[in-house]
């Protein structure tokens, strides 16, 4: 399918948090971003996998939630006027002999820009289906892989699988609201928080939540309605727990996807950036974000957010190589607080 094609300063490939503050930053430098993203809304892994899961080490916010946090940034940004592209894979990425990135997504949409920033988190990401027969029918109504919205979960049957971090931390979460809480694992070792873990063991003792040590041997229910889920023992043995909504667990498996197929230098799958400009092996082209790879990389949104700062510097001087750039403070500088529209 051709279509037409989109010319813009710059196109960022990921619109999770840390490509989102990378639309303000490039904003003030009078840059134009297109945003291309194969979910169907910003956010990236915050709205994804935790939209309402607390988030701490945001600075200025003692506790924010992942879709708090993408509702912010969002706000923050539009003054800048991004352009979003949502339910797209970028398939293709070809560096022409005028120095101009071509971008074309799985839809065959063209993009043209300077200059490219990769901000897809850990790539194309999918949670791991349990091996469970018929799962699928089930999948999107009463087997989900995240929680998006609480509510859905209020005076439901509802059984957690899995012993890590996103299982006890929505055990928590959801007991007080569930009709039934179980959490099942394979074995009575978690990887989880220790405090999370002790959490979740008290209201196992007050009978509040029940705690299975085994696996999903099988579901039952008509439709995509589940009615109940059949745990096996390592004794085999059968138990049969009535069950509306069930939340597996399992991790996800990260591809980096097309992005290895671009001709980036990679270490372990995570694209190898400089610490001055977080400039690829390849000119023009920038990864910030958890998809890249530096000596002391920490993977934290702050971290990104520093990233995007100096990568709009430096893309700044591509786009626009003959103009002067003065720093200049939001605080201070009366014409980038117009650009915000707070002057």
């Amino acid at each position: 399918m051709s279509k037409s094609e989109i010319s813009t300063d710059v196109i960022i490939i990921g619109a999770g948090p840390v490509g989102l503050f990378a639309v303000f930053e490039l904003g003030l430098l009078d840059l134009k971003c297109h945003l291309i993203d194969i979910l169907d809304r910003p956010g990236g892994q915050c709205a994804e996998l935790y939209p309402e899961k607390p988030i701490y080490d945001i600075p200025g916010f003692p506790v924010i939630s992942g879709q708090e946090l993408t509702d912010n940034l969002m706000k923050q940004i539009k003054p800048f006027n991004p352009e979003f592209h949502y339910n797209r894979m970028v398939e293709k990425v070809e560096k022409l002999k005028d120095g101009t990135f071509k971008v074309v997504t799985d839809e065959g949409e063209v993009f043209l820009a300077p200059v490219v920033v990769i901000a897809a988190g850990g790539g194309s990401f999918q949670p791991k289906r349990p091996p469970v027969e018929n799962i699928e029918q089930y999948e999107g109504k009463s087997v989900q892989y995240s929680v998006r919205r609480i509510e859905e979960f209020r005076d439901q049957d509802v059984m957690i699988v899995g012993g890590g971090d996103s299982a006890l931390d929505w055990v928590l979460n959801l007991q007080p609201i569930a009709k039934s809480l179980t959490l099942v694992h394979r074995r009575d070792v978690f990887r989880a928080a220790t405090s999370s873990v002790n959490e979740m063991l008290a209201l196992v003792d007050a009978g509040k939540i029940d705690f299975i040590l085994g696996q999903i041997a099988s579901l039952e229910g008509e439709g995509n309605e589940l009615s109940a889920v059949n745990i096996k023992s390592k004794a085999g043995d059968i138990r049969n727990i009535p069950t509306t909504r069930l939340l597996p667990f399992f991790g996800l498996t990260m591809k980096l996807g097309p992005v290895a197929d671009w001709g980036l230098e990679l270490n372990d799958n995570l694209i190898a950036v400089d610490t001055e400009k977080f400039e690829t092996s390849i000119k023009g082209m920038f990864a910030i974000g958890d998809i890249n790879y530096y000596p002391g990389k920490l993977k934290l949104i702050l971290s990104g957010f520093h990233e995007a700062a100096l990568m709009s510097q430096a893309a700044k001087k591509i786009i626009n190589p003959d103009e002067r750039v003065i720093f200049q403070y939001t605080t201070s500088s009366t014409k980038l607080q117009k650009k915000l529209g707070v002057k």
